[in-house]
């Protein structure tokens, strides 16, 4: 199945993945919100061996002025990979792929941020990956949206997200980067859980009508494994004094 010197067995007879999951079952995920002290709201995730910082500043007054808008006001993201974070050094200059994920992370979000609270006023979300392991845009919303509530931007809900895919002919819950490269489909899902709605939804694959429905599903039902983590993180932090 990997197409490469050594065959990589995505999928054993058993239904356990490669790395030992179940097709059900998500990597270890861990959140802690308000680690960076010079931010407004931060968050910091690990997801599988995806490394990921979020800090947000704002609402602040925007420069140029007249990028503000009268009537509400502006959500900016900045996605970004250290050279560090993949096995090949990195360039340090935006890609094409980190200013499109930017600009995915912001469109997933801007449906929970009450914008409209706070006119002629931006925040901005910076997010920085340290490493990366597959799913790295499902990580880098989860931080984000945890950072933003840390900040105490009116949010509709957090927006969770998590991806689903086809492996072996199999739809499965959280594609790790092996499952990325060698699998059929990959579906990042960005979902807001109190107000069932989805934010996000992209599709790297072909699918039949029928997987795509439960690879939907699949990828809702990461979505609210990882809601429960997410709010953890911010009781963690507000109701438990900041300590583990």
């Amino acid at each position: 199945m990997g197409g490469r010197d050594t065959e990589v067995v995505l999928l054993d007879e058993n239904g356990i993945r490669c790395d030992g999951r179940k097709i059900d079952e998500p990597r270890r995920i861990m959140i802690k919100a308000g680690v960076l002290k010079n931010a407004n709201g931060s968050a910091y995730i690990e997801f599988g061996d995806n490394k990921i910082l979020a800090g947000v500043y704002g609402p602040r007054d925007v420069h140029p002025k007249h990028m503000s808008n009268t009537d509400t006001g502006i959500l900016r993201c900045r996605y970004h990979m250290q050279p560090f974070s993949v096995t090949e050094r990195k360039n340090p200059a935006p890609s094409r792929r980190e200013i499109e994920i930017s600009k995915v992370i912001k469109e997933a979000l801007e449906p929970a941020v009450m914008l409209d609270k706070f006119p002629r006023t931006a925040v901005d979300v910076f997010i920085e990956v340290l490493q990366a392991d597959g799913g790295s845009r499902c990580a880098a919303l989860d931080a984000a949206s945890v950072a933003l509530a840390d900040a105490g931007i009116p949010m509709r809900d957090m927006v969770s997200a998590c991806a689903a895919g086809k492996v072996a002919d199999t739809i499965v819950l959280d594609v790790n980067n092996e499952e990325d490269q060698a699998g059929q489909a990959d579906m990042p899902v960005g979902y807001m859980p109190n107000l069932e709605k989805i934010t996000l939804l992209q599709l790297d694959g072909v699918l039949t009508p029928e997987e795509y429905k439960k690879c939907v599903q699949t990828g809702i039902d990461g979505c609210k494994l990882v809601y429960e983590i997410q709010k953890k993180a911010l009781t963690d932090k507000y109701f438990a004094g900041g300590n583990e």
